[in-house]
């Protein structure tokens, strides 16, 4: 079930009505927030069942950071 360009249309200007212009910002505003802050707690939850899923992805990032620092390149002056 697809809506066209007049349905949404529709739906506007009846939210228009029931709300009223100054209310309508307001609703749109809170809803982008809620969606949002529904986005990232999803990814969280994906984050730490990928983490429980594979223990050693926790352990690889670690030795890698440290390594990298560790590695020195000496040059000879002639």
């Amino acid at each position: 079930m697809r809506l066209g360009f007049g349905e949404i249309l529709v739906i506007l200007v009846i939210a228009l009505l029931v709300f009223g212009p100054t209310k309508l910002p307001q609703l749109g505003d809170a809803l982008g927030k809620g969606i949002r802050n529904f986005k990232k707690a999803s990814e969280g939850l994906f984050d730490d069942e990928e983490k429980k899923a594979d223990p050693t992805l926790k352990s690889s990032e670690g030795q890698s950071a440290q390594a990298a620092p560790a590695e020195k390149v000496e040059t000879k002056k002639s």
